[in-house]
């Protein structure tokens, strides 16, 4: 396969390069990914600055391509114009921290895949429940096998994986769990704090509540030690209020 390789993180994270090391060994892989962290963008693109891209180097040895932009920036790109063939399948990762329940939608990393899943081609996004002493080596063998499922049965039009992948040893971890997105958040709290000149800034803060969700969703699986692999989609439409709210009281519109 022909793969898209891309993270939030930036082109310099070690996820990326151990993912490109593991995904390298069955497939072609390209690197276009942003050149610095670009970590809870969401899906935001760039309109109104230009796109900088530049070769990049790791090791030695050309690596891929580091874009001034976004992850959803990046996969644009490299869609339209930076790869002679459009990929079979878009990796996005491995992201330092979980990308579960509510933070899906800031994950810069969870769009970078929804993206290529706009663009029609198949895509996963991978991340490992710690910002500490990672060990990429687990989730990069899983993404490596899971690319070989999607390759093997394929994808739903515009549906993407969202896998979280525990951070505890390999043979500790209990299995796989397809799961739903749950409704876990963080909470926010703002340091306020003045610098020398008076100014008033804040750092965002806080914590992230004690888990009360079903059995079936991405947060409780990675909690009790299990791969969560939840299939996403960009259609944000609440179906079941549809007809609820055609029968409300709207103004009619006369010509």
């Amino acid at each position: 396969m022909k793969i898209l390789l891309t993270n939030d993180d930036g082109i310099y994270s070690k996820g990326i390069e151990v993912l490109y090391e593991h995904l390298s060994r069955d497939h072609e892989v390209q690197v276009v990914a942003p050149e610095i962290e670009r970590s809870a963008v969401g899906h935001a693109i760039t309109l109104t600055d230009p796109l900088l891209v530049k070769p990049v180097d790791r090791n030695g040895a050309f690596f891929g391509y580091g874009v001034k932009g976004t992850p959803a920036d990046c996969v644009k790109l490299a869609i339209n114009e930076v790869m002679e063939q459009q990929p079979d399948l878009v990796v996005s990762g491995i992201n330092l921290g979980a990308n579960v329940g509510i933070n899906v939608i800031y994950s810069g990393t969870v769009s970078a895949a929804t993206e290529g899943a706009i663009l029609g081609v198949p895509a996963i996004a991978v991340s490992i429940n710690t910002f500490r002493n990672p060990d990429f080596e687990p989730a990069a063998r899983f993404a490596r096998f899971l690319a070989g499922q999607v390759n093997e049965y394929g994808l739903p039009p515009h549906t993407s994986l969202n896998v979280n992948v525990p951070a505890i040893p390999e043979n500790e971890i209990k299995g796989v769990r397809v799961t739903r997105q749950g409704v876990t958040r963080f909470v926010e709290s703002f340091e306020r704090r003045v610098d020398p000149r008076e100014n008033v800034y804040y750092w965002q803060c806080g914590s992230t509540p004690p888990l009360q969700e079903d059995d079936d969703t991405d947060a409780c699986a990675l909690a009790n030690g299990y791969i969560s692999i939840t299939p996403i989609h960009h259609d944000l439409t609440n179906y079941d209020f549809m007809e609820s709210l055609r029968r409300w009281s709207f103004p009619k519109v006369t010509d």
